[in-house]
């Protein structure tokens, strides 16, 4: 198995979890590589070979759990109280979201908290319109390729937008052609659905569709 995730540990020898399946089930269900190998290889659940709190770590506990709750794996009485856990599932603390059932010390979880601070702070809202920058409003997406860009967007030139005149609407939607606008990542886009985002931005208006 190649996966930066693995978790080496010694194996112990134990039983680890069997397949319990009639032949139909048998050519119906897939398992992932990490729980195919804790069968052949007789690796108890409990010793994970995942590394501990990565995705695959909880994803393997959960894939057993599956298993194991419609009677289709057989565990030992230690894997069988991991599974009857809720190891696998999350819940919210201070704010963060962290893994049920899991055992921390108090600097382990100091640090996860300290680090989903850090990149709330860093992450700007998204697809969230405000007023200012280097134009009448701003607003932070998401770019394709990964990554987030700042468009900017509206008149500079004293223009007011006439969100409540219908045809000055039709004639802004058909200058800058909003039906084809469909890239996030332009002032186009922005400035086409400027309308939808008008009470977040503090306009006086009922029209919330394009211009």
């Amino acid at each position: 198995m190649k996966n930066t995730d693995i978790y080496e540990v010694e194996d112990c020898g134990c039983f680890g979890p069997k397949l319990n399946l009639n032949e139909a089930q048998a050519e119906t269900i897939t398992l992932s590589e990490g729980l195919q190998y804790h069968i052949v290889e007789g690796r108890m659940l409990i010793h994970n070979i995942f590394r501990p709190l990565s995705s695959n770590y909880f994803a393997l506990v959960r894939e057993a759990r599956e298993l194991y709750n419609n009677g289709l794996l057989n565990v030992t009485e230690d894997d069988m109280e991991l599974l009857e856990s809720d190891l696998g599932e999350f819940g919210v603390y201070n704010g963060v979201k962290v893994p049920l059932d899991y055992v921390f010390d108090i600097e382990e979880l100091e640090n996860m908290i300290n680090e989903a601070a850090k990149a709330k702070k860093k992450t700007p809202p998204i697809g969230k319109p405000k007023r200012g920058g280097s134009k009448k409003f701003y607003v932070y997406v998401r770019k394709p390729g990964g990554g987030i860009k700042k468009v900017s967007f509206g008149d500079t030139t004293g223009l007011r937008a006439k969100l409540n005149n219908p045809q000055a609407r039709r004639a802004f939607a058909a200058r800058h052609k909003c039906a084809q606008a469909k890239d996030r990542t332009t002032a186009r886009y922005w400035s086409c659905r400027l309308p939808r985002y008008a009470k977040l931005l503090g306009f006086k208006t009922s029209f919330s569709g394009y211009w």
